[in-house]
This record gives structure tokens, C-alpha cells and sequence, in this order.
């Protein structure tokens, strides 16, 4: 499908990722400038290598305000932002949410929340001075479905939720347009670190590790696999387009059914 964006400009965080990078390669495919941000330069570049189109890495710790100004200065310079897609999070660490200390709540808030909020606030402005804007941040099935050991997650998730449908209502009679994708379980890094250590706790194969994680903790995802990271980006990447033009404020789940509940 043609998403009618060829020749505007885009900024995905978490690039480096499987879902920031597969989020680019649909955009980009599409004709989309892409600058690709990620904490690591190397790693940003091998995933820049592995792209089609006009593809410029630049690392970026976005904790860090000067760097997000850095980000900022880099867009407005191109001639302004069209789209932002915010991919860079965290899981967190895990267990009792009373045990977890106030520092890991913070860290985790600073990168999942905080970092999207200081995005936006770099970027939309941009956006809206043009009168055409596409915001998309990946949220999680954590902000609707809170998992019990992953309390710092969660917090973090839902509030970006909620954050991304104030920014809609106010920014889209500007012609900016946000909403959130929720992944679950999918086949990234993120997972394959969580997996892995399933795994050692329980002396079994990845294989068995999955298999069994999907049976007692994600009793509603019945298609019995990971998602794959392409198949999040498609929707992210319709999010973005010039097709996707009555969609704000929504929050669009992408997680093989693994939420259970009827609402958002």
C-alpha cells in the first residue's frame, strides 16, 4: 500500500531495536528520510546499513536534555519533523512492586515516560507550524493488562498511554495526529533477554521457555507464538501515513490477543 508520505521526514527512537528498526524499514520503503536514534553509534549504524533509503544514525541518550535538543536542532535544520516514532524503552527490573526501590521507579519512568514527553515536546511544535504531523509511541499491553512482578513497567506504560491521548486532543485541530501502538510479546531483544533468563531459571530450552510462558502467563494470546517485529511496524507504519487520516488519540493493540479485556 502506498502510505502517501514519500519525501517527509521521520525520527525513530529506539532504533537500534527490532521494533524502531523494522518501524523504519516500512517508512522508509515508503520514501521517508529517516534519522535513526539509539543510545549506541555502532549499533545505530548497523542497523542504518541495514535499511533501504535515505537513512542518517545519530546517537542519543534522550535522559539527556541537551541531547534531545541536539535531535531537535538536527530536524528543525532539515527543514522540520513530519513524523516521530518513539520506540526506546525498557522492561525494568521485576518482582514484589512494594520491594522495587524508588530509584528503579524513577529510571524507568525517566526512560519510558519522561523520554516521550521531552520528544514531543521537541518535535510537535515542528509539526504543527507545518500543519501536518504523525506522532506514534509504542506503549505495551503492561498499560492496560498490569502484569504483578512488573510494576515499574507498568506505571510507566500506562502513563504514556494516557499521555498520548491528551498531546491527540490537543494537537490535532493543529493537523498532528498521535496515537499509540501495543505490542506483546514480541520476538526483539526485550524478549529474547527475558526468555533467556526463563530459561536458565527453569533448565529448559528457549523453546521450552516460550512455550511455557505462554501457557501460564499469557493464557489469552491463542495464537501461540511471538509477534515479529514487521508485524507491529505495519501498523505503526499506517499510523504514520497520509491513509491513516481520522486516527487520533486511539491505541492500537498489536499482541496476538494476549489482553483479555474489551476497553483500551
Amino acid at each position: 500500500m502506498d502510505l502517501k508520505i514519500a519525501g517527509k521526514r521521520a525520527l525513530v527512537t529506539g532504533g537500534s531495536g527490532g521494533l524502531g528498526q523494522a518501524a523504519a524499514r516500512v517508512l522508509a520503503e515508503d520514501g521517508v528520510e529517516i534519522t535513526l536514534t539509539d543510545m549506541d553509534q555502532d549499533g545505530l549504524e548497523t542497523a542504518a546499513s541495514q535499511l533501504p533509503g535515505n537513512i542518517h544514525p545519530i546517537a542519543a541518550d534522550l535522559t539527556d536534555t541537551d541531547h534531545i535538543e541536539m535531535l531537535r536542532k538536527t530536524m528543525a535544520d532539515k527543514g522540520g519533523i513530519d513524523i516521530l516514532v518513539h520506540a526506546a524503552g525498557v522492561t525494568g527490573e521485576k518482582g514484589d512492586p512494594l520491594e522495587m526501590t524508588d530509584e528503579e521507579y524513577f529510571r524507568v519512568w525517566n526512560i519510558n515516560f519522561m523520554s516521550a514527553v521531552r520528544m514531543c515536546k521537541a518535535m510537535v511544535p515542528q509539526m504543527a507550524d507545518k500543519g501536518w504531523g504523525r506522532v506514534v509511541c509504542v506503549t505495551s499491553e503492561n498499560a492496560v493488562q498490569p502484569y504483578e512482578d512488573e510494576a515499574v513497567y507498568n506505571t510507566s506504560k500506562a502513563a504514556l498511554l494516557n499521555f498520548v491521548k491528551g498531546l491527540a486532543q490537543v494537537y490535532a485541530p493543529k493537523g498532528v495526529l498521535a496515537n499509540t501502538v501495543a505490542p506483546a510479546f514480541i520476538e526483539t531483544p526485550m524478549t529474547d533477554f527475558m526468555m533467556d533468563m526463563r530459561s536458565d531459571k527453569l533448565g529448559v530450552s528457549k523453546e521450552e521457555a516460550i512455550s511455557s510462558f505462554l501457557k501460564e502467563d499469557r493464557p489469552f494470546l491463542k495464537l501461540g507464538r511471538r509477534g515479529k517485529p514487521e508485524e507491529v511496524a505495519a501498523v505503526i507504519g499506517l499510523l504514520c501515513s497520509d491513509r491513516a487520516t481520522f486516527t487520533t488519540g486511539s491505541a492500537y493493540r498489536v499482541d496476538g490477543g494476549a489482553v483479555g479485556a474489551m476497553n483500551t
